[in-house]
């Protein structure tokens, strides 16, 4: 049940999964459409052998996140004051303390879009697999009493993600990769287990040997592009996995191809149209 939407080998989850518990802390990185996200939840309901999504929680950072969003700070009053308020992970920290036997995940969506050392603080040290606990209570920036500790209990994890297409982002902090396991995902055209997916959805085979065929030669085509672009910005398989409710069929396959990936490859090659529009008409089907 856990593989079940997942396009890669069962020894590959159960790599990330000895990650996730050994170092307590992994990022999946990859190209857009891989499925990050899902995966991590995934990951998270194996890890508590169960779906309790009231113990997963998800965050997006960006450039404005702020360590009084995560950890602590003061906010504004309606009466023009300011209060002392706990921040999204000082809180789950909290409710993880008072259950400790049961594990708690911490989603981080585009990790790398936010100023990881100014978000995390002096949290730093402390999210370190060997570092948990009362033994390595910190007072916070904004502690109200010196007495005020703070401290990571054990059966808290987190789970990164990071897209590796996104041009915008700096490099990550060297002292934040060293507390994060980083594990990068591919795209699953050639799976399997992606085909018996969208047969089972009622793709017919001609549909279906296409979209492989011509997503995987674009794929080839990106990854060789190393001085513009690489394998990072290669297209994911989840642009091709429709919604239930919608049917893959040829005009579905049009349209994925005219509003999402057209866009992407224009951002890609910017400056060469008429390398993109080649590359538009390629991934078009045949006249059927």
């Amino acid at each position: 049940m856990a593989l079940s939407g997942l396009f890669f080998p069962e020894s590959e989850f159960d790599s990330m999964m000895r990650a996730l518990t050994q170092k307590k802390n992994i990022v999946l990185q990859g190209p857009p459409g891989v499925g990050k996200t899902f995966i991590a939840k995934r990951l998270a309901y194996y890890l508590m052998g169960e779906k309790a999504e009231s113990r997963v929680k998800v965050v997006q950072f960006h450039q404005s996140y702020s360590y009084e969003d995560f950890i602590q700070g003061y906010r504004p009053t309606t009466d023009g004051g300011f209060v002392l308020k706990d921040g999204i992970f000082h809180e789950f920290c909290a409710e993880a303390r008072r259950q400790p036997e049961k594990k708690f995940v911490l989603i981080i969506d585009e990790i790398n879009r936010g100023n990881l050392s100014k978000i995390f603080g002096e949290l730093l040290m402390l999210i370190e697999a060997d570092k948990r606990g009362p033994d390595f209570q910190v007072t916070l920036a904004y502690a109200e009493s010196s007495e005020d500790f703070f401290y990571i209990p054990e059966n808290i994890y987190l789970i990164g993600t990071m897209n590796t297409a996104d041009r915008s982002l700096a490099i990550v902090d060297y002292a934040l990769r060293r507390r994060f396991r980083f594990i990068t995902l591919h795209p699953q055209f050639g799976s399997s287990k992606f085909r018996d997916f969208l047969l089972e959805r009622r793709a017919d085979e001609v549909l279906l040997d296409n979209i492989i065929a011509k997503l995987q030669a674009l794929n080839d085509m990106i990854a060789s592009d190393t001085k513009n672009l690489g394998p990072g910005y290669q297209v994911g398989h989840s642009y091709f996995c429709p919604v239930i409710g919608t049917a893959p069929t040829a005009e579905w396959y049009a349209t994925v191809i005219e509003h999402e990936i057209a866009p992407l490859l224009e951002e890609y090659w910017f400056d060469d149209n008429a390398r993109v529009r080649n590359l538009i008409e390629s991934l078009k089907l045949d006249d059927r």
